[in-house]
């Protein structure tokens, strides 16, 4: 498509247009002790703080508690975030929320999960309905919110989710043992606080599963069908994720760059500060690309893998509850789904493992090249070896196939068409990866 000077006719055709948003962003040791400042400039007295057991009892809330009040500020605390949310958790949190208001503003202190907690609070306090009626279509009713949401800080204390970036909230619904979202530009938090002593108590098995999380987020927005690939959108039908553009590859890059000399650091040497904030600036940054580009099969399959859990204990997370950590079950079919996705653009896939591994082993094939970067690293920090490490075998690879499918707001940002088929081949390889 030709347009010509003072032409207004770009119904047609294919998208000329990517959007980009990203909150405002304080990063830096130390940079938790300023968000009662930090709130206070956003017009806020009384506040809503949502958390965790665990970052209560480490005594992270308090520090931020104390941050808070020094501000003059009235906190009401929430801390029974559930990792891994589910409907049934969110629900809790936003009955509770509903019943405390009014606020001026909502702050998170945790890891996505508690992030993500916080979001549905915001959404269900500011806008009527339940929250069915808000998860992403078809789990969910896909409504949009019709009214604003109040002013959001999230402080995050683990490095993966990016969920301070973005405008994603993360669930399972346990009816459907499916993982699934709500997605709206909303609930993006208005800032990020990121401060990298936070997140020195996280522990190595976390670090490894939330890292893994990260770059999957980098190389899924990286890989990610190019905005210009999609049909011409009106303004009223632009969602956050628009396909790979300039600027989330800009951030992708850098958080690949970031993670080959901080990732491996930050699981064997939880108290190194340098990788800890090279960590903490990938998982950041690399929600600020993803968030705006999206990601694509890793995500896809991963919400199954969690949702259909049987019997896996992880280490290193907390209670008893059988589960597959968001990013570890990202992780597991990753080296397949980019295997599958490398014919789309073989130059990304390339440059990418470039970036993560520089100056490593190659294989003879190219489309080898990028998996086996990937496993090499999943080795390293302890992942499991296939989605048959963590209880699922080739008989549960249409149960699997059945819930990707369902991902369709991830699946169209794929950069080749995933069908059932193509599903279940990436599944069944991904049962044992090495």
């Amino acid at each position: 498509m030709t347009i010509t000077a003072g032409s207004t006719d770009t119904a047609a055709g294919t998208e000329t247009v990517f959007t980009y948003g990203a909150p405002q962003l304080k990063f830096g040791v130390g940079a938790s002790q300023e968000v009662g400042h930090d709130l206070a400039t956003l017009g806020a007295r009384r506040v809503l703080v949502v958390s965790d057991p665990s970052i209560e009892a480490s005594g992270t809330l308090q520090q931020v508690l104390d941050a808070v009040a020094a501000a003059g500020l009235e906190s009401v605390v929430y801390a029974r975030s559930r990792v891994e949310p589910t409907d049934e958790s969110l629900a809790d949190a936003v009955d509770f929320g509903r019943a405390n208001g009014p606020y001026d503003a909502v702050l998170a202190v945790g890891g996505g999960s508690s992030i993500d907690t916080a979001k549905a609070v915001n959404l269900l306090c500011t806008n009527e309905g339940e929250l069915m009626d808000y998860v992403n279509a078809p789990v969910g009713g896909g409504r949009a919110p019709s009214s604003a949401l109040l002013p959001f800080v999230a402080v995050p204390t683990t490095t993966g989710t990016g969920s301070e970036s973005t405008t994603i909230c993360v669930l399972d619904v346990l009816a459907q043992h499916v993982k699934t979202g709500i997605s709206h530009p909303r609930l993006r938090p208005t800032l990020a606080v990121v401060d990298p002593l936070l997140t020195l108590t996280q522990p190595a098995g976390v670090t490894a599963a939330a890292g893994m999380d990260i770059l999957c987020h980098a190389l899924e927005s990286y890989t990610a069908r190019p905005f210009t690939s999609y049909p011409r959108k009106q303004a009223q039908d632009r969602v956050p994720y628009c396909g790979a553009n300039p600027v989330s590859d800009l951030w992708a890059e850098k958080a690949l760059a970031l993670l080959s000399t901080a990732f491996r650091r930050s699981v064997t040497h939880g108290d190194d500060l340098q990788a800890r904030t090279d960590m903490s600036l990938a998982a950041t940054v690399a929600g600020m690309g993803f968030g705006n580009a999206g990601v694509h099969i890793p995500h896809a399959n991963a919400y199954p893998i969690a949702g259909q859990v049987r019997d896996f204990h992880p280490a290193d997370y907390p209670g008893d509850e059988a589960m597959v950590p968001h990013g570890m079950a990202v992780s597991l079919t990753a080296p397949e789904a980019f295997r599958f996705t490398f014919e789309a653009s073989p130059e990304r896939h390339l440059r990418a493992a470039d970036l993560l591994e520089p100056g490593g082993e190659r294989p003879s094939d190219p489309a080898d090249v990028l998996p086996a970067v990937l496993t090499r690293l999943m080795r390293d920090v302890g992942l499991p070896s296939g989605i048959g490490a963590v209880g699922f075998g080739e008989s549960d690879v249409p149960a699997l196939v059945e819930g990707a499918l369902k991902q369709q707001r991830l699946l169209a940002t794929a950069p080749r068409e995933v069908d059932a088929d193509a599903a279940a081949a990436i599944l069944t390889a991904s049962v044992e990866l090495w």
